[in-house]
């Protein structure tokens, strides 16, 4: 066991408790979610590359899969490499200990020579390690996220890879419901239309805005409609 063992790691990093598989709408990503729920479990390709645009739910779906692999008694490690400014590339040393790896926003480090060489050299690692899965997600497919290190571009297509489909506004305005429901919420389709056209379409934020419904609604005893979202959300 390194120094930088993730055992011994300390990272301010909490998985929400509201992103898991069952609170993901899958639209036209079952494959991939299969396959997430398959690393998670320890089974099927051992490294998987998930690629899609900014708030299109990848966060969401690597936060599932440490949530899934916990849930199996495995140990699940999750990396947001958009905070990479704040450690070493040294955090990544040792950890094809664990059961599970997610790293997301890998594009994120593309084009820092030391993050490059230390992402080169856990991919081997992880390669020679049976009991490791590796799941990592950027904004674009490996060939097009702007790394340097041609033996890393090389890496990076090892395992499968899947493009997250954006969903329909049709599949938002479900995926939005499903959320509401879980939370006990009623959200009446013309509510749900409502927020659609007076906000970013984003799921991240409609959850977010939901989750701000939910507490004023609690509070005022109030059922979700359009005059008490345009109060509650100063629209």
């Amino acid at each position: 066991m390194t120094a930088h063992s993730p055992i011994q790691l300390s990272l301010a990093v909490h998985l929400p408790d509201d992103e898991t598989f069952q609170s993901y709408y899958p639209a036209g990503n079952l494959q991939l979610i299969e396959s997430l729920r398959q690393a998670a479990r320890g089974e099927g390709e051992r490294i998987t590359y998930l690629w899609g645009s900014a708030k299109s739910g990848r966060t969401h779906l690597l936060h599932a899969t440490c949530a899934l692999a916990n849930e199996q008694g495995r140990q699940a490690f999750y990396l947001p490499l958009g905070i990479n400014a704040s450690m070493s590339p040294d955090i990544l040393e040792g950890l094809e200990q664990m059961s599970l790896i997610c790293l997301d926003d890998i594009d994120e480090v593309s084009c820092h020579p030391i993050w490059e060489e230390a992402l080169f050299d856990l991919y081997n690692r992880v390669a020679e390690t049976p009991d490791c899965r590796l799941v990592v997600s950027a904004r674009s497919a490996a060939a097009q996220a702007g790394f340097l290190l041609p033996d890393l571009v090389s890496r990076l297509s090892w395992g499968i890879q899947y493009q997250l489909h954006p969903l329909s506004d049709e599949a938002k305005l479900a995926a939005l419901q499903r959320r509401a429901r879980m939370r006990g919420l009623e959200l009446p389709e013309d509510v749900g239309r409502f927020l659609m056209t007076r906000l970013a379409r984003d799921l991240r934020t409609l959850f977010e805005v939901l989750d701000r419904l939910d507490k004023a609604s609690m509070v005022a005893q109030r059922k979700l409609t359009i005059p008490f979202v345009k109060e509650a959300l100063h629209l």
